[in-house]
């Protein structure tokens, strides 16, 4: 089947296995609070974290492979990864107070990246993806936040580095995004 075809196929449905496996994302997250707030049990709560982002990658190889993206997905996949970090992040600084550095920058970025994604839209009529440092810096707050998870005794100086480390890479993808950007809207990149 010819890719065109099969992406307009796909492109206004929304039940597809990828936007049902962002919808389980979604789901997840009152289990994660629960496991964590109610039973406390950490390890747990991490493991559900890890089952979270896995659907995440499986649902991104489906959209891809089988040209399964849609409209609906375009925006559930990216809601369930922002809102799951987001949970995750703020139910760690309660016992990692800290941890509002990587969300006060997250925050920052995604409101940047909305404001110019949004703009360069209306100005060169197209729709920038992730670049390698937005993919770095969040796999780098995944690994600490997983580790603040399962391991919640960490070493407070390491806890210090690691969640430092984290929110300099955020800060890095912030500061290389509006250079794109900006680059963008001023016309010194050019839309291809």
């Amino acid at each position: 089947m010819d890719n065109s075809v099969a992406s307009d196929r796909y492109k206004k449905k929304i039940f597809t296995i990828p936007n049902v496996l962002s919808m389980v994302r979604i789901c997840l997250i009152p289990v994660i609070v629960w496991l964590f707030l109610a039973e406390e049990n950490y390890l747990l709560t991490g493991v559900f974290v890890v089952i979270s982002g896995l659907t995440d990658v499986v649902d991104g190889m489906i959209a891809r492979r089988f040209n399964m993206i849609s409209d609906v997905g375009k925006v559930l996949d990216p809601i369930a990864d922002k809102a799951t970090q987001a949970v995750v992040i703020i139910l760690l600084i309660l016992k990692f107070p800290l941890m509002i550095l990587p969300l006060s920058v997250g925050i920052a970025k995604e409101i940047f990246m909305t404001i110019t994604g949004y703009m360069i839209v209306k100005k060169c009529d197209i729709v920038l993806g992730a670049n390698w440092h937005g993919k770095m810096a969040t796999v780098i707050l995944t690994v600490v936040m997983a580790l603040h998870l399962v391991w919640n005794t960490i070493n407070p100086i390491l806890s210090t580095v690691l969640i430092c480390i984290s929110a300099a890479s955020i800060l890095l993808s912030l500061i290389l995004y509006a250079k794109r950007n900006l680059g963008y809207l001023s016309g010194k990149i050019k839309a291809e």
